[in-house]
């Protein structure tokens, strides 16, 4: 059986060298590329024949707004649906690199930590620049809940800093371990019914 390892390995397709720094086309930016163009041309063939009565493409995509929407009215209210294309956005990259990967030879993009790291630093950066922008230095009061009473504050205010500032690290760590773990399991079983079989 082969080293289940190696489907995660990055290997430049297009090698590329800029100044030292190594800019190649790799098979990760390739399958995110195929990732955005796909689900790009998918939800725009889907609402390209608006209709009273919805096509099954048409349903799909009416589906994913409406769920998306929904999340972020009932977290957020009304004013999140302002952050509702970045919510929208974040949810189709991943749901279309996990959906991508399941295809046998193909790569999970979501399965690298690079990945998954930098869509959880645009999260907590957005949150934290708006938090700041609609409340000001109100916003500081995340870290002291209303209710605390004094004696406790310098207790807790350390707890929700430390909770508030590793949310990235969770966030990322969370789906890249999911993926990797998943088709680590995968590739193994797969492995182990192939020897069996033959």
């Amino acid at each position: 059986m082969a080293n289940p390892i190696h489907q995660f390995e990055i290997q430049p397709l297009v090698p590329f060298t800029l100044g030292g720094v190594d800019l190649s086309f790799t098979n990760s930016a390739l399958w995110m590329t195929i990732g955005v163009v796909t689900s790009i041309g998918l939800l725009t063939v889907a609402m390209s024949k608006k209709s009273l009565v919805p096509t099954r493409g048409q349903l799909v995509a009416e589906g994913l707004y409406k769920f998306i929407a929904s999340l972020v009215r009932d977290n957020v209210g009304e004013k999140g649906m302002n952050y509702f294309p970045l919510v929208f956005t974040l949810f189709i990259v991943v749901l279309f690199g996990n959906l991508l990967g399941m295809i046998p030879g193909s790569f999970t993009y979501t399965s690298h930590i690079a990945v998954t790291g930098v869509l959880a630093l645009i999260i907590f950066f957005v949150v934290t620049i708006m938090g700041f922008v609609n409340h000001g230095l109100h916003f500081l009061q995340l870290f002291c809940p209303p209710g605390v009473p004094l004696w406790l504050a310098p207790l807790i205010i350390p707890i929700e800093i430390i909770s508030y500032l590793s949310r990235p690290i969770t966030l990322s760590l969370r789906l890249f371990i999911n993926m990797l773990a998943g088709h680590l399991m995968v590739k193994v079983i797969a492995g182990f019914s192939l020897m069996m079989v033959g």
